[in-house]
């Protein structure tokens, strides 16, 4: 009975974005856009929390053409309801453009999209990568993340993304199905270790999102934005029992296009203290999260409950 329900549901899936994937790119974007202002105002409890962890979060917003501040960049400290609550719009739009870019992709008429994204830095991965001891790059849900990792794996080489196992196997596979076709692999969360670890010493890549909330054994209580959050220590620890170096990477919009930008290499505490080094590192991975966060404040995944379990 269970697979007669997720059959269903990914027929329903297709019914829906079959349409989408046929639209123009800047149709599919528009129609993107009304998608997730229709999510905005019907999905209440997600409207909300977005709305509160933006209230709550610190920082100085900007756009991405620098300093120039946009209707959405309140001063810092002192952002008001109204502008979380157009920030917020502004985010579920965003993720709405972004799905119906993916949408695009997974049904093979998105090539436009990915030959458009610009990548910035690559020279700074190629230094990373000559060192023989694998890349783990660190990121999070920032931007049209999928994209990211699917134009890496396009333009650049391959790579393997940690990421949960969809609930419904025929989803799950047809996103296997796009990654595949681009060379790149996924090794899920449940017992991933082992995976990455032997990636990584076969001087393989492995991308990780590590900007949400873990359990308090899987990491240590930083400061996100302003306030406590539990942050994963995974990268830190698998860095330095490998020795791969950890590179930054983030994808952000302009206008109808992308930017994916890769950063120098990481360098690791040296911290005597084992776990002080750890907890100097996550500390120092985050503040790359945070960064973006800041420069592009519409983009990020405001939705999840970031700060929970403190």
């Amino acid at each position: 009975m269970k697979r007669v329900l997720w059959f269903l549901e990914a027929a329903f899936f297709a019914a829906l974005s079959f349409p989408v994937a046929a639209l123009p790119h800047k149709m599919a974007l528009k129609a993107g856009e009304i998608l997730g202002l229709s999510v905005f105002y019907l999905w209440g409890s997600r409207r909300k929390i977005a709305i509160d962890n933006i209230e709550k979060a610190k920082g100085e917003w900007q756009t991405a053409r620098g300093k120039e501040q946009s209707a959405f960049s309140p001063e810092p400290l002192a952002i008001s309801h109204l502008s979380a609550y157009r920030l917020a719009k502004e985010t579920f739009k965003n993720l709405g453009r972004s799905l119906s870019e993916v949408i695009k992709i997974y049904y093979g008429l998105g090539k436009g999209i990915i030959d458009s994204v610009e990548i910035r830095g690559a020279d700074n991965y190629h230094k990373a990568k000559s060192k023989n001891k694998g890349v783990l790059f660190i990121t999070g849900h920032c931007g049209n993340w999928e994209l990211k990792a699917i134009t890496f794996g396009a333009k650049i080489d391959t790579i393997t993304s940690v990421a949960r196992k969809q609930n419904n196997p025929y989803l799950n596979g047809l996103v296997e199905n796009v990654r595949a076709k681009y060379d790149n692999s996924v090794i899920y969360k449940k017992g991933a270790l082992k995976g990455i670890v032997s990636v990584l010493r076969k001087n393989g890549n492995v991308g990780i999102l590590m900007d949400q909330s873990v359990l308090k054994d899987e990491g240590y209580l930083i400061d996100f934005l302003g306030r406590p959050a539990w942050a994963t220590k995974m990268p830190a620890l698998i860095a330095r029992r490998t020795g791969a170096a950890v590179v930054p990477a983030f994808l952000h919009r302009e206008g109808d296009r992308h930017v994916s930008t890769i950063y120098p290499e990481v360098e690791l505490s040296n911290n005597e203290d084992a776990e002080k080094a750890v907890i100097e590192d996550t500390k120092k991975f985050s503040a790359y999260i945070e960064d973006y966060i800041k420069q592009h404040p519409t983009e990020w995944l405001w939705i999840h409950r970031r700060w929970k379990r403190t």
